[in-house]
């Protein structure tokens, strides 16, 4: 997921996807703890595109 991507959205789309990528983090860490997280390297991805998000709600002024 591209920054400009999410520039393009409202920031109800943003909160939107700010609660699905949490809740997918969520996911993986669950499955990290009962060691059935096959790809490793969807979390720090997930943990940037959370940070993105963050990042384009705080410049358009409607950070939680």
């Amino acid at each position: 997921m591209k920054a400009s991507e999410l520039r393009v959205k409202s920031v109800a789309e943003l909160q939107e996807e700010l609660l699905s990528l949490v809740k997918a983090l969520f996911g993986l860490r669950m499955q990290l703890a009962t060691q059935q997280l096959s790809n490793h390297s969807q979390l720090p991805k997930l943990r940037r595109d959370i940070a993105r998000v963050k990042t384009v709600m705080k410049e358009k002024g409607a950070q939680r």
